[in-house]
């Protein structure tokens, strides 16, 4: 499933779109009526919270995407591309268009619909109004194992499996720990290290949590090369056999060495 990075970026991209009138279409057939109200329509700001994007329109009402496990987004710089057969969803603008595949969630939205799905949804890292304090009070209180908590959208918004390792291996806390035995300081830090992490990928279009500063040389790194713990046999940083483990009905990656448990 995409992590919040891959979301906003999205929502970024997807910004081209605003100011023309959009032909609005459901090739699949499935979304054909709340196209039909929506064509002619225009695009405001793309919206992202977490994994969930929001796309507001002049109608008044907002169309809400959640890609889940098997959705993407195709982007094509001719609008006159048929579409393929399976497309939910085509936005198209006089110079390009842009085709939902496969969603788990593709619906319409009245603003008072866009908030409760918002209400459901912890602050995100990566959403410059993010309730950062809440976020720090939420994990610190909670019995679970720190892990879980990560994972929790109701709590965070936009972590995903790769960012939960990446970033509890950076601040040296081990995934099964309990997360009211954190300090607030440290769940502080772990919010910075996910905040950093993300917006990178964010720009990077891929997550690279290694340690390499020219953008370049980072975005040339082979996959398997990318992340200190997640899927590596041994941690990229002290080289000790990484742990392998549920943790949150996920699982996880963790360095035995550099996270004590």
């Amino acid at each position: 499933m995409p992590e919040g990075h891959t979301v906003h970026r999205l929502a970024r991209d997807l910004a081209e779109l605003v100011g023309p009138p959009l032909a609005v279409s459901s090739p699949q057939g499935r979304f054909t009526e709340a196209a039909a109200g929506l064509d002619g329509a225009t695009l405001a700001a793309p919206d992202a919270w977490g994994k969930h994007l929001f796309l507001p329109t002049t109608t008044g009402d907002a169309v809400h995407v959640h890609l889940g496990m098997r959705g993407l987004w195709l982007r094509h710089p001719d609008p006159a591309t048929p579409p393929r057969p399976q497309v939910r969803l085509r936005l198209a603008a006089p110079t390009v268009a842009w085709d939902l595949i496969a969603p788990t969630v593709c619906e319409l939205l009245d603003d008072d619909g866009v908030r409760r799905v918002q209400a459901r949804l912890g602050p995100d890292p990566l959403r410059p109004d993010a309730d950062v304090g809440a976020a720090v009070a939420a994990i610190a209180a909670d019995r679970r194992a720190v892990g879980a908590v990560l994972l929790d959208q109701g709590v965070l918004a936009g972590v995903g499996n790769v960012f939960r390792a990446e970033a509890l291996h950076a601040v040296g806390v081990d995934p099964g720990r309990p997360a009211r035995s954190l300090d607030p300081d440290l769940v502080a830090a772990l919010w910075r290290v996910l905040q950093r992490m993300m917006a990178r990928a964010v720009d990077d279009g891929r997550i690279v949590t290694v340690d390499v500063d020219d953008r370049e040389a980072r975005l040339a790194l082979p996959e398997e090369e990318a992340r200190v713990v997640y899927k590596q046999a041994q941690c990229r940083s002290c080289g000790a056999p990484v742990t392998v483990r549920a943790v949150g009905g996920r699982t996880a990656y963790s360095c035995p060495v550099e996270q004590p448990a």
